[in-house]
């Protein structure tokens, strides 16, 4: 049993992550708004990563990682990770289907989780984590991708870009 002040902390940090997580979300989406569609699908060199596989890996990760969180490992049998990263869509109706369908899966089951949940024990890659482990690693891992999104974007934009955060020079 977690002490109040625990709970209260505990409780603080599920709502914390949950609002950072809306935010990159919110961030990706406001990236996607600034791009055309041909665009999506573009990537600076060969062992590079479009936005579309960026968006595809993302989800098939949110897929396999929050599904069943807390009773099956986060490495699914039936994800096909290979596959990710192999480009296939095609239209930004496809993109955000796929982006919101990954979101909905995690984000629902963060919601969901309780301030008893964060010390529980889950499995990914057969590995064991806490469960605030798990969603610190996904912290990073998420940003990681949001944030190649962004600066792919910014290169195909360069002149046009709107920046997402507060403008160069424009701090006061």
């Amino acid at each position: 049993m977690v002490f109040q002040a625990e709970s209260q902390i505990a409780q603080h940090y599920l709502q914390v992550v949950n609002e950072r997580f809306v935010e990159l979300k919110k961030m990706g989406e406001r990236t996607f708004e600034q791009l055309e569609d041909e665009e999506w699908n573009w990537s600076y060199n060969v062992d590079s990563n479009s936005i579309a596989v960026i968006v595809k890996h993302m989800t098939g990760n949110m897929i396999s990682r929050w599904t069943d969180f807390l009773t099956t490992d986060g490495e699914k049998d039936h994800r096909n990770r290979d596959g990710e990263f192999e480009d296939s869509i095609t239209s930004r109706e496809m993109l955000l289907d796929v982006w919101n369908r990954g979101w909905k899966v995690f984000l629902d089951t963060l919601q969901s989780l309780t301030v008893d949940d964060l010390t529980k024990t889950v499995t990914i890659r057969q590995q064991p984590h806490t469960v605030m482990e798990a969603i610190e690693r996904q912290v990073s891992h998420y940003a990681y991708h949001v944030g190649q999104i962004v600066y792919a974007a910014k290169q195909l934009k360069s002149e046009e870009w709107s920046t997402l955060s507060i403008p160069k020079k424009k701090t006061k």
